[in-house]
């Protein structure tokens, strides 16, 4: 590879991806909480449904991936979506751009129902909503040149004509921080780096209003995960571009992030500004995750708390009645959490503003500790699961199919 098509200095102070969270973290929320709603998902659900049959094809069963999404997303900020592996943190992202259909709610996008197009309707929309994939070498094609991979979109919507393209091309090359010379080359050619910004160059090339980015720095090294989180949020600021952030890790989801919401088995169980989810995270399943983050201070690495969840994610295609998270729950209890589902809602504590919303029937007793953890009893969710589990009670489950 030539010198042109190096990767691109880290600027200063760029060590890690949530170094400048204490700086950043929350600087865009005062800006954009004020604004406009961009995107309204309102009971969004996305079932995939479970064939079986030799000659006919006969529906058994359906895994529920997204299974009851209400989700605000205003105009000029980034909501991070967090959760683990399973959770349908990607499946929501597509349905919001109608990659996958609806299996039941509404998506609005700057007041359209995006449900309600079909065909080139929905084509000439989909020019305000852009997605990043997580692998850029496989969501590039590797026989088309860059300058051919952000042509085709920009040509599909008519938005240049003749030689204007060159230029806007080289525009587009130097916002991503890559040289012009990069329009000749291959996707193969370039680093994993590079091909991220490949990426967000062809998803900024029609103008769109709405960026969905679905782990877009999770196959990068940290020092390149830094670079590309720093060029989002400085594209961000000359395009006034909204962002729908799926990530893992929660240091990115911190520096990038207005708001955050938690995912847990198709829905969200906690949602708030940035700042306010992990200096005092409500959920238990929030709580869970905030406590595997290590902290770099032996001191209060011993101390602070520290939640080690029972089991693995239950299967999408059988979940749990009531409360999706209490078989893994330390605070669990007999009452409402088997037989009712818990809606987000605002709770009733002293210091937490109305904007962190809570899926728990008992986050307040939570709080102010009247509730205590308890030690967590695995639970198989599916008979036939019984097979596959040892006869020592005491030895962990090994993969998910121990406990689905």
């Amino acid at each position: 590879m030539s010198d042109t098509t190096s990767e691109q200095p880290a600027r200063s102070g760029d060590t890690t991806p949530g170094a400048l969270a204490d700086e950043q973290g929350g600087a865009l929320a005062t800006t954009t909480r004020d604004r406009e709603v961009l995107v309204d998902a309102q009971g969004v659900k996305v079932h995939f449904p479970i064939k079986r049959g030799v000659i006919f094809d006969k529906t058994v069963g359906h895994v529920y991936a997204v299974d009851g999404m209400d989700l605000q997303i205003r105009q000029g900020e980034t909501y991070g979506l967090v959760g683990e592996s399973g959770c349908g943190k990607s499946t929501f992202g597509r349905a919001l751009l109608q990659l996958e259909e609806l299996t039941a709610g509404k998506v609005h996008f700057d007041g359209v129902d995006l449900a309600s197009l079909k065909g080139e309707k929905l084509r000439r929309e989909r020019k305000n909503m852009q997605m990043v994939f997580q692998d850029p070498l496989g969501s590039l094609d590797p026989r088309q040149t860059v300058e051919q991979l952000l042509l085709e979109g920009m040509r599909a919507h008519n938005l240049v004509k003749g030689g204007a393209a060159t230029e806007r091309l080289a525009e587009l090359l130097k916002a991503v921080g890559l040289p012009r010379s990069a329009l000749n080359k291959y996707p193969h050619e370039f680093s994993g780096g590079q091909r991220q910004r490949v990426g967000i160059a062809r998803a900024l090339s029609v103008d769109p209003k709405l960026i969905v980015a679905d782990e877009p720095v999770s196959a990068l090294d940290v020092s390149v995960q830094a670079q590309v989180i720093n060029l989002l949020k400085d594209l961000q600021d000359e395009f006034d571009l909204t962002y729908l952030v799926i990530a893992h890790d929660l240091a990115v989801v911190r520096h990038i992030s207005d708001r955050v919401g938690v995912m847990y088995l198709g829905s969200l169980v906690e949602e708030a500004d940035a700042d306010d989810l992990y200096d005092r995270p409500l959920h238990p399943y929030t709580r869970a995750l905030m406590s595997a983050v290590p902290v770099p201070d032996p001191k209060i690495e011993d101390t602070r708390e520290q939640i080690l969840l029972a089991g693995d994610l239950p299967s999408p295609a059988n979940p749990p009645s009531g409360c999706r998270f209490h078989t893994r729950c330390p605070w669990r209890q007999e009452t409402l959490c088997d037989t009712e589902r818990p809606q987000l809602r605002v709770v009733q504590i002293d210091g937490v503003p109305a904007s962190q919303r809570v899926a728990c029937h008992w986050a307040e007793q939570i709080a102010s500790g009247e509730l205590q953890p308890h030690k967590v009893e695995i639970e198989l969710t599916d008979p036939s699961a019984q097979q596959s589990v040892t006869a020592d009670a005491t030895e962990p489950p090994t993969s998910a199919a121990d406990l689905t």
